[in-house]
């Protein structure tokens, strides 16, 4: 937290620096730093850091966005007013104590879609979204967030591909929210986030609200294992730095996927994650001898990526033992200093 605070200090006043210095600080933001305070749930702190890295690296896209943004403001408000208004009514009517508001999207985030996308500034369909925050009691929460979503997309369509369900499984920085995108009037996608006053301030500062509301053992759970995997990591640094770096982006600051065990047990992986990082994941003695995999009960081999919904059955041999490839299909820290360490031993056997 305070490095990322320093960090942040360091990004407001970069002006007076070198234009070298600019770029090696914003380089490093972007890498490491942004994704830093995603992960923590410190969503403000990323998106103003990703805006003034962008505002170095790339100067003539940030203005070219900036001014857009400024110039399209007062259109966009009077459709967020008439996207609003039918919506509030209902909400009032149903009996709901809520906040609804438009907020802008960031520039780094539309310039992200631009280059995506292909597409041009006037073609970004959600410039910016609607937040509705409904003031609920604990136990009611979930079932009062998809009333609000029934609400919505009674009144526009919803494109279903685009639900977003945190509520049912929170992310492991503790956010929580139902995210949806609807077709709004003119043929516009809007994206509408629906969250409760606690899930908001959760979403506002991040890991520091989630022990504030810390409820059960589960969620104490999520939190301790991410900051137990990072203590070995940072106890057991590779000899690379650069390597190093690269994994600890790849483990712990991307966003993660849910997959399952036989037993129905959720386990949470980084996107990109294999079959084989899911064994070690299970226990260094099952990575080390798997041969493949059984996902959603069809046979695949140890390099298959994961996706979010997954159940894995690990298939194992006794005569199984990691090879050098395998660091190939790994993304993930423990199985990458598992291999590595594995083969060192077999290297050592064999000079003696």
């Amino acid at each position: 937290m305070i490095k990322l605070a320093d960090r942040l200090h360091n990004m407001r006043t970069l002006e007076s620096m070198k234009r070298e210095k600019q770029l090696k600080i914003s380089s490093e933001t972007i890498f490491v730093y942004a994704p830093l305070a995603h992960r923590m749930g410190l969503y403000n702190i990323k998106t103003e850091l990703e805006d003034l890295a962008m505002k170095y690296m790339e100067p003539d896209t940030y203005k070219y966005i900036a001014q857009k943004l400024s110039d399209t403001k007062r259109e966009r408000t009077k459709y967020i007013n008439d996207f609003i208004r039918p919506l509030k009514d209902k909400l009032e009517k149903a009996g709901f104590d809520f906040e609804i508001y438009g907020r802008p999207k960031s520039i780094h985030s539309i310039w992200n879609k631009m280059k995506k996308k292909g597409v041009s500034f006037e073609e970004v369909y959600d410039l910016f979204a609607i937040r509705i925050l409904v003031n609920s009691s604990l136990e009611k929460e979930k079932e009062e967030c998809w009333k609000v979503y029934s609400i919505i997309t009674d009144e526009y369509n919803p494109s279903p591909e685009r639900l977003r369900d945190w509520l049912s499984n929170p992310k492991s920085n503790g956010y929580e929210a139902l995210h949806t995108t609807v077709m709004g009037p003119h043929g516009k996608w809007v994206e509408v986030q629906i969250r409760t006053k606690r899930m908001n301030e959760i979403a506002e500062k991040g890991l520091a609200a989630h022990w504030k509301y810390k409820e059960g053992k589960e969620d104490e759970s999520r939190f301790d294992k991410w900051f137990h995997q990072i203590r070995e990591a940072l106890n057991k640094p590779d000899d690379n730095s650069i390597d190093f770096l690269q994994d600890f982006k790849t483990s712990f600051l991307a966003e993660e996927i849910y997959v399952y065990t036989p037993k129905g047990e959720v386990k949470m992986l980084p996107i990109g994650a294999s079959a084989l990082d899911f064994a070690f994941g299970v226990h260094t003695a099952v990575g080390s001898r798997c041969i493949g995999a059984k996902v959603n009960h069809k046979l695949v081999p140890i390099s298959h990526k994961l996706r979010s919904g997954d159940q894995i059955e690990i298939i194992t041999s006794a005569k199984q033992k990691p090879n050098i490839e395998w660091l190939n299909f790994v993304v993930t820290s423990k199985a990458k200093s598992k291999i590595k360490d594995t083969l060192k031993e077999e290297k050592k056997s064999h000079c003696r």
